[in-house]
């Protein structure tokens, strides 16, 4: 039988491989959605290529995307990971619980809003399925499987709304300063005011109830480390 700090190692091993893959996914998913923005090929999240607005706009409106922003995160969380599966503090639980509230909420929202209305193909279709499905499968899976547990406290929970907090007031100003908001759920042109701010506090509901399962989830499962 083999020694409990030899499978603990060997579990290290694992989880450190699988973080390398999910960086390494998002990561490449980004660069090609960079690429593509460069050569004037298709946006995985709109859907649109030929874009009349200068490349400059372009990048700048490709990193105003929630589905960018969150993959960012779980970028930083998976290579802190790679380094240090049993990383822990208040700060650390917070940015991970960040990383896995918003990638949740990138994968959800994608699935039952955004899919049905993009036909893309090529290499933007790779990155839509690297950053909108992947990403979020792969980050939240290795959570349940490696863990550690128990690690987020009731206190760690309310930092879980920081990117979605942050993301959703940038947006709205910056939309209207420019006129342009990067999803139609939450354009204010288009479908006004009010029905944009249901719409974002029900994404930030949707958080809320995430945190809240995660911070349970955390408490129940066993952990392997």
């Amino acid at each position: 039988m083999r020694s409990e700090p030899h499978r603990a190692r060997g579990w290290f091993s694992t989880a450190r491989i699988w973080y390398a893959l999910i960086a390494a996914v998002v990561l490449a998913s980004i660069a090609i959605q960079v690429v593509l923005l460069f050569t004037g090929g298709a946006d995985s999240n709109s859907g649109e290529s030929g874009d009349v607005a200068s490349v400059g706009t372009r990048l700048v409106r490709l990193f105003m995307f929630f589905t960018i922003d969150s993959n960012i995160v779980v970028l930083i969380t998976s290579l802190l990971l790679v380094a240090k599966p049993l990383r822990g503090g208040f700060w650390w639980e917070a940015l991970r619980l960040n990383a896995l509230v918003a990638i949740t909420v990138t994968g959800i929202v994608y699935a039952v809003l955004l899919a049905p209305n993009i036909h893309i193909d090529g290499w933007a279709l790779a990155t839509m399925i690297g950053l909108h499905i992947v990403s979020p499968i792969g980050f939240v899976g290795a959570w349940l499987i490696f863990g550690p547990r128990p690690r987020i406290s009731w206190a760690t929970v309310p930092a879980a709304f920081i990117l979605p907090a942050v993301w959703i007031a940038v947006t709205f100003i910056r939309g209207a300063i420019v006129s342009w908001y990067p999803y139609p759920f939450l354009d204010v042109v288009q479908i006004g005011l009010p029905a944009a701010l249901l719409n974002a506090l029900l994404i930030l509901a949707a958080a809320a109830l995430l945190a809240v399962l995660y911070r349970v989830i955390d408490a129940k499962m066993r952990s392997v480390f």
